[in-house]
């Protein structure tokens, strides 16, 4: 049976091979300052909690610091990317802290942890890089997590240091070291060139090169703020270093919406200043009894200005076929907010990559470490699993896209990835996003966008032709490179320019026009014009009716809707995923369990409730 996951607060564990449920506490209530953890510190009255304090403004962040010291707390970490500081502060103090005017709001600056032979074919990087010639060359790709081995074979060799700077945000060590073991994977799937192996196991973009910045420590775990002071570098060094793309195989749990969270707010500036953030879903797709779990996407990933990648398996073939989505990968919709995550899946089942004999990895996972064909003094591979592999095959595959076409932004590059990746049957997008990945197409397409001729742009069958913005899933155009949904100061998923213009992708297949068809993703169903019309929740499973979506997502339900403000919605001919006036909606129970609407969940008493040929 397919439950809605129960939210419990608690340290989110990223791990690589194993899937848990990912506990998350409500949003904060009413206005306050605190989010919703803070404000239980602060109600006890007693003890220490270590904190992330923005201010309202860039005048009154200087005057942040002497607040923090004179309320008796030790003021930590300057936060420029957000204007804000890290402290370790009395609970006692939290509270009043709030209620000056200078601060903006104050959240726990909480726990984050780290969440390929076949894997190049799979997505086709191998033939971009033998058909069509590019590997990533100059494109800047940083790295946020535990660090890198960067005298690996895999990162040195004939292609040179594939490790241009590395800044230790744990230790404040100068030379690159890697005491957990991830980092130094992640950045193989990257950039690593293969040579221990015979170029077997590349990476998918091994002329990129890397920005390493340590915020996990030995044991894979680290804080919010030291993720944050890493974002601020990569901006400090985005030029010098042609930055364009940050991976972040990391998460922490949900504690509030994405556009009060401290986190997801650096990423966002880190977006808006033209550089890709792409960040692993979460393993949090399944029970530890094995019930399908939805709403596990953690943070950064449950932004909408975020790529958030879920894990598919290749099944240990080159075969797209076979492939199938990972039972671990995180699903939508994001905590809280109710938007629908994540946009993409990626390999991320048995990733053979860089090991580095130093670390805990090594040692934890040694039945997992793979052997080269040159001689080396240690096993130089390693076999992992889980989004935290699935982020890097995308963000070596941007890479790629950036080498083709370096004047994309993020917000093109995230199209151009949805709409070019592969849907499967069987799964809905609260699964598999727009599809899954792929890099041969994504590459196209960006090519596309550089010289755009007369003739269709490259659109084989095999595409999805879809994009998922903010809760719509658009079909049936065509992605345009002048379109004003790709300028920077564009969020993605709103309806509207800052300057007040509707949002527009591209135009119609059939006819040209600026119209493209909604795919019943909004309650009226009607079509909706790109660039017209508001972003609304997701509906999964809807009668819809009417013209516009006949054909394209419907299904008919027995039953009424109850009063949406009631605890319980039981089946009916429309139901909103998503939130009711900021309450959850429930859509019924089964043997006392809660049902997710929206997904086939299959079984006798469902066949009469769902339509077996939805996806």
């Amino acid at each position: 049976m397919i439950k809605r996951i129960t939210w419990r607060r608690t340290l989110v564990l990223f791990v690589c091979t194993a899937a848990i449920p990912l506990p998350v506490s409500a949003q904060p209530s009413g206005d306050s300052k605190l989010d919703r953890v803070a404000s239980e510190r602060a109600a006890l009255g007693y003890g220490w909690s270590q904190v992330i304090v923005r201010a309202v403004d860039a005048t009154s962040h200087p005057a942040v610091q002497a607040l923090l010291e004179r309320a008796g707390g030790n003021a930590g970490r300057e936060l420029r990317l957000i204007r804000g500081r890290a402290a370790l502060m009395p609970n006692a103090a939290l509270a009043g802290l709030a209620r000056n005017p200078l601060v903006a709001g104050i959240s726990i600056d909480r726990p984050v942890r780290g969440a390929t032979e076949r894997t190049g074919a799979t997505i086709g990087a191998d033939s971009v890089r033998q058909q069509l010639g590019y590997d990533g060359a100059g494109i800047g790709v940083a790295i946020i997590d535990s660090g890198v081995t960067a005298w690996h074979d895999d990162l040195t060799g004939p292609s040179g240091q594939r490790v241009v700077e590395f800044v230790d945000f744990v230790n404040g060590v100068t030379s690159p070291y890697d005491d957990d073991g991830h980092g130094t994977h992640v950045a193989g799937i990257v950039a690593g060139n293969g040579y221990d192996s015979g170029g077997a196991r590349t990476g998918i973009a091994p002329g990129a090169h890397l920005l390493v910045l340590k915020t996990l420590d030995e044991s894979g775990t680290g804080r919010v703020s030291d993720v944050i002071a890493a974002l601020d570098h990569v901006l400090a060094r985005k030029d010098a270093l042609n930055l364009r793309i940050v991976n972040l195989s990391i998460s922490a749990g949900v504690y509030e919406a994405y556009d009060s969270d401290p986190l997801t707010l650096a990423a966002k500036r880190v977006v808006e200043a033209g550089v890709v953030v792409v960040a692993a879903a979460g393993n949090a797709g399944r029970s530890v009894d094995g019930r399908t779990l939805y709403g596990g996407v953690t943070a950064p990933g449950n932004a909408p200005w975020v790529l958030t990648v879920g894990a598919s398996n290749h099944q240990g073939t080159a075969d797209r076929s076979d492939d199938a989505a990972a039972v671990f990968s995180s699903r939508g919709p994001a905590a809280l907010t109710n938007n629908a995550k994540p946009d993409v899946l990626a390999p991320g089942v048995g990733i053979e990559s860089l090991s580095d004999p130093a670390s805990a990895l090594y040692m934890v996972k040694a039945a997992y470490l793979l052997g080269g064909t040159v001689p080396t003094a240690y096993q130089p591979y390693l076999s992992l699993s889980g989004t935290s592999m699935s982020a890097p095959v995308v963000s070596g595959t941007i890479a790629l896209m950036l080498q083709a076409n370096p004047a994309l932004t993020p917000n093109a590059v995230k199209a151009i990835v949805q709409y070019t990746a592969q849907s499967y049957p069987g799964y809905d997008a609260l699964t598999q996003g727009a599809g899954f990945l792929n890099a041969r197409g994504a590459v196209e397409l960006a090519q596309y966008f550089a010289a755009p001729v007369a003739a269709p742009d490259p659109e084989p069958s095999s595409w999805s032709g879809q994009l998922i913005w903010g809760n719509q899933l658009m079909r049936h155009g065509r992605l345009m490179p002048d379109a004003n949904a790709w300028a920077a100061d564009v969020t993605w998923g709103a309806a509207r320019t800052p300057a007040g213009e509707n949002v527009r992708w591209g135009v119609s297949k059939e006819d040209e026009r600026n119209i493209w068809e909604a795919r019943c993703l909004d309650v009226t169903c009607r079509t909706v014009r790109w660039g017209f019309g508001k972003a609304q929740n997701v509906v999964w499973g809807t009668t819809c009716g009417g013209l516009d979506c006949s054909g394209l997502w419907s299904v008919e339900i027995a039953g009424t809707v109850a009063d949406p403000t009631a605890a319980t919605v039981v089946w009916g001919s429309t139901v909103v995923w998503g939130s009711v006036d900021g309450d959850t909606v429930v859509w019924g129970s089964i043997d006392g369990d809660t049902v997710v609407w929206g997904s086939r969940c299959g079984g006798p008493w469902c066949d009469t409730l769902w339509n077996p040929d939805i996806r």
